[in-house]
């Protein structure tokens, strides 16, 4: 019903919208589920009211992102999925106040065993750099905590999750301030494009070791983690990541690296 153009008519959204608001303490987990969904499909069927009641409905995603007697993360699916689909309509104010928290609580789903999640967080965090100005040195920061997990994710075993990989790094490539890695982002990451990975990871380590020296240490580090991934590909993908960023980097800024600790592989 809430996603039916037919609520432009109906006087009673508000009404049905506090009563989705607060079935969200109903100790069904099904039901929670529901009423987010509900709440987010105001998007399609009442997109205008959606600005009226950004703060609001802004407030119930994030609520069940939090949710604590979530052991599958269903309720954090439906909201972050839900979020997705509000952003365009949400006044940036409202967003901008809540960015960090957003970003900060969704970061762990872009590993999760679960296809879904990892996919609804990773699409929401690339929807969520529109509204980074004005915050861009604090949202670079998240961009920069996520960035080898999404370029190692594109080796991901789930097709969904590489497309929504792309997706992300697309939106993040204006923001990182490095035109090079921005236009291969563009170019490269396009859906219905194929992807060599080996020369295109070549390239973007070439670009971040130009742009971001300073970070080696850090990005060697993120990497060492996914020695250890369930996933194969992703593991392979690891120690190549780690071997181009050396190739590109200067002499100086190598001595930097502890050496011992990475050839044990061990983080």
């Amino acid at each position: 019903l809430l996603s039916s153009n037919v609520v432009n008519d109906l006087i009673l959204l508000e009404t049905m919208m506090d009563n989705m608001t607060g079935r969200q303490k109903d100790s069904c987990l099904l039901v929670r589920m529901l009423a987010l969904r509900g709440l987010g499909n105001i998007a399609s069927g009442a997109p205008e009211k959606v600005r009226k009641h950004g703060a609001k409905l802004l407030a119930s995603m994030v609520n069940g992102m939090d949710d604590k007697d979530d052991p599958q993360n269903l309720v954090a699916l439906e909201a972050m999925s839900s979020l997705s689909k509000l952003l365009d309509h949400l006044e940036e104010r409202d967003v901008q106040s809540m960015l960090l928290h957003i970003a900060i609580r969704i970061r762990p789903f872009f590993d999760s065993e679960q296809p879904g999640l990892r996919q609804s967080s990773i699409v929401l965090f690339g929807n969520l750099t529109k509204f980074s100005q004005g915050h861009c040195e604090v949202f670079f920061e998240q961009i920069l905590n996520g960035l080898v997990t999404l370029l190692l994710h594109l080796q991901d075993p789930k097709p969904e999750v590489v497309k929504a990989c792309k997706f992300a790094l697309r939106m993040c490539g204006p923001n990182m301030g490095c035109e090079g890695l921005c236009d291969m982002f563009l170019n490269h990451l396009r859906e219905e494009r194929s992807l060599h990975y080996g020369e295109f990871m070549n390239n973007v380590c070439k670009h971040l070791m130009q742009s971001y020296p300073e970070m080696l240490n850090r990005l060697i580090l993120t990497n060492l983690f996914y020695f250890k991934s369930n996933w194969v590909d992703i593991r392979a993908a690891a120690p190549m990541f780690i071997g181009f960023l050396v190739l590109h980097v200067d002499e100086e800024q190598c001595q930097q690296v502890d050496l011992d600790h990475l050839i044990s592989g061990e983080w």
